[in-house]
């Protein structure tokens, strides 16, 4: 079993930055790839983001490439969400997602195991 529990959300203004953490306790949190994705009111759940479980391979959704960051430290049990130059559309639930399988996984039902997510808010 793994517990995921996100922090770092907040109310941002438009062009700020923000950086959301995951901590990880359970099961062997290297062994997993790691995921952020993001849901905003009214709309379903879409992938932002994700890294292998060495760190070496990362991959983003369109709507954020070159803005956000995705990182881990394993030493730590942790994964990283750099998040810059923020819109008011990145107002959203952000949930972070790992679970044995594949690479390049952006579907919901892909992955085993979900933070309860942190809000976040970019005001325009």
């Amino acid at each position: 079993q793994v517990q995921l529990v996100e922090s770092g959300g907040g109310l941002v203004q438009a062009g700020g930055s923000l950086r959301l953490s995951c901590a990880a306790s359970g099961r062997t949190f290297s062994t997993y790839d790691r995921a952020w994705f993001r849901q905003a009111p009214g709309k379903e759940r879409e992938f932002v983001a994700a890294i292998s479980k060495g760190g070496g391979s990362t991959y983003y959704g369109d709507s954020v490439k070159g803005r956000f960051t995705i990182s881990r430290d394993n030493a730590k049990n942790t994964v990283y969400l750099q998040m810059n130059s923020l819109k008011p559309e990145d107002t959203a639930v952000y949930y972070c997602a790992t679970g044995p399988g594949g690479w390049f996984r952006v579907k919901i039902d892909e992955y085993d195991y979900w933070g309860q997510g942190t809000q976040v808010t970019v005001s325009s």
